[in-house]
């Protein structure tokens, strides 16, 4: 029987790779045969998850709110592995708790810049060579938080939303060319992230675990599996979807 979440023989880019959740996410594609390039603005964060990752990962140091570094990383990764076919947009920028009273235009377009403008960026660049190798898959890492709202988080909350409206749109533009685009919509997550915004782990449990119908935080391995589904033929009937791996947060 055919197992259709292998990538053996594709290439991906994943950013924010540094992260919690996209190193999960670069480890399970490595795991399942691809070749990935792990960019985040952090070189060390990068070069790590590549050294976890194995299997030929490379590791590239890209800003994906720069029009000139997206490129750049695209066509070095393409130039190394031949070909392109998965991109994960999973970088983010950790955002102000603030609201649109407390938030000025700067740092309100510096989260737009990277959530949205490096989702764009970096498709823009990759589209071409999924195109060249006959298709690929597109996943813009989302969040429950695109589709509901929460106090002091305007700015996260409307570039989630932004990526899940973006991917419908990109999937209508790009389906005759064999490319899928879908979002991944995480729940709450243990990583690093929580205990910048709640202090320590223990206190993003108690806080956000029991907002979730199973009263706990998600793992970064749950949702690199869900983003295994979406890059592989396992999904192959599925384009333009939210996939919300959340624990049932939005289900009530």
């Amino acid at each position: 029987m055919t197992d259709t979440t292998s990538l053996k023989g594709k290439a991906a880019i994943v950013t924010g790779a540094g992260g919690g959740i996209c190193r999960a996410i670069s480890v399970a594609f490595a795991q399942a045969g691809a070749r990935v390039a792990c960019l985040d603005l952090d070189p060390a964060k990068a070069e790590e998850t590549a050294r976890q990752a194995g299997q030929g990962a490379r590791a590239i140091a890209c800003d994906v709110s720069s029009e000139s570094g997206t490129k750049a990383a695209v066509e070095r990764a393409a130039r190394e592995f031949g070909a392109l076919h998965i991109l994960v947009n999973g970088a983010a920028m950790s955002d102000p708790t603030a609201t649109v009273l407390d938030l000025d235009l700067a740092a309100w377009n510096k989260v737009f810049a990277t959530n949205v403008g490096g989702a764009f960026l970096m498709s823009r660049w990759t589209i071409p060579y999924m195109v060249a190798a006959g298709g690929g898959a597109i996943i813009h890492i989302a969040s429950q938080l695109g589709t509901v709202g929460t106090p002091g988080r305007v700015a996260y909350c409307s570039t989630k939303g932004a990526l899940i409206t973006m991917a419908k749109a990109m999937a209508a533009d790009h389906a005759a060319q064999n490319i899928r685009v879908n979002t991944l919509s995480p729940g709450a997550i243990e990583t690093d992230r929580m205990p910048l915004r709640f202090g320590t782990m223990d206190q993003a449990r108690a806080a956000l675990g029991p907002k979730h119908l199973m009263n706990r935080l998600g793992l970064p391995q749950e949702i690199a599996q869900a983003a295994l589904f979406l890059a592989s033929d396992a999904s192959s009937f599925m384009t333009g979807s939210d996939l919300r791996v959340d624990g049932g947060y939005n289900a009530v």
